[in-house]
């Protein structure tokens, strides 16, 4: 008795499946990272919040209260938006993703860059809708430095508290707006060509990435402390 014959496939079969092209696989990796991220989810709602941006400007929604009650709409997007990118910063696995994932700070840093992007994406289509106070450069400063702000939230306090940071950092610029504040770092209150204010928000933008790219964000507040 010989083994001649066993390994040959029988005829009309289907060739056995090789392994799986590092392209595909690459791909895969990355999509599988942004689902755990919720990206699909933040995708719709910065359309959302582009939409109401857009709805906003077109039908001329206002506040009472001024030339600097015309930028609160606007600044209220801006840091919903700047929220929705320091919330999905962080995903559901925690320290066994962190212990197996060489790809990690990769993935970590395209993501962000990748929902930012999104997000100032959705904001110029919402400023289609009409003419917007200052322009559109100021606002595309004010989210990234505002995602900044969110993304040292998450890394600091936990991911799913990176929300507060631009929420707070809204009530901030809200008093620099009705006040007489001149320090850069509240850059949504300086005007939309200030160097400084630029200058301020690309370094907060930049240092939250850093730290999100190389140490990730907190699971939790014990996480924080441990």
């Amino acid at each position: 008795m010989t083994a001649t014959g066993v390994r040959r496939s029988p005829p009309g079969a289907a060739p056995a499946p090789g392994p799986a092209r590092p392209v595909v696989a690459g791909l895969r990796l990355v999509w599988l990272y942004l689902t755990s991220r919720r990206a699909p989810a933040a995708a719709g709602l910065l359309a959302g919040l582009g939409a109401l941006l857009w709805a906003a400007l077109h039908w001329h929604w206002n506040i009472a209260g001024g030339a600097a009650a015309k930028q609160v709409i606007p600044l209220v997007i801006e840091a919903g938006m700047a929220a929705v990118i320091a919330v999905t910063s962080y995903g559901p696995f925690g320290e066994p993703e962190r212990a197996t994932g060489r790809w990690l700070p990769v993935l970590r840093a395209g993501a962000t860059v990748l929902i930012t992007a999104a997000a100032v994406g959705a904001f110029v289509a919402g400023a289609t809708g009409g003419p917007l106070p200052g322009g559109t450069l100021a606002p595309l400063r004010n989210i990234a430095g505002m995602a900044g702000v969110g993304l040292l939230t998450a890394v600091l306090a936990g991911g799913a508290f990176g929300w507060i940071g631009p929420l707070a950092y809204f009530v901030l610029t809200e008093g620099a707006l009705a006040g007489t504040w001149t320090t850069p770092w509240t850059w949504p209150a300086r005007p939309p060509h200030d160097l400084g204010g630029a200058l301020c928000a690309a370094a907060a933008f930049a240092a939250g990435l850093a730290l999100v790219t190389v140490r990730g964000t907190r699971e939790s507040i014990r996480d924080a402390t441990t």
